[in-house]
């Protein structure tokens, strides 16, 4: 089996927190290569995290043009 490891590069912010403490975050993570922005729970400890979403720089700018537009 292939060892897995990620490094958050730069924590951009908390948008909740569940009961178990386990924290939705926004941070720029590097899974081996280049860093992409990523969307996804992670536990109190930073050790295990959920699926997610990986976004480059222009699909994150795209993103945030939509959510503007929310009212």
């Amino acid at each position: 089996m292939s060892q897995f490891s990620c490094e958050i590069v730069e924590h951009l912010g908390v948008l909740s927190r569940s009961e178990a403490g386990w924290t939705k975050e926004l941070n720029l993570v590097s899974f081996g290569g280049l860093p992409k922005y990523d969307l996804r729970e992670w536990s109190p400890d930073h050790k295990r995290m959920s699926k997610g979403i990986r976004l480059s720089r222009e699909e994150l700018t795209a993103l945030a043009g939509f959510i503007s537009k929310i009212k």
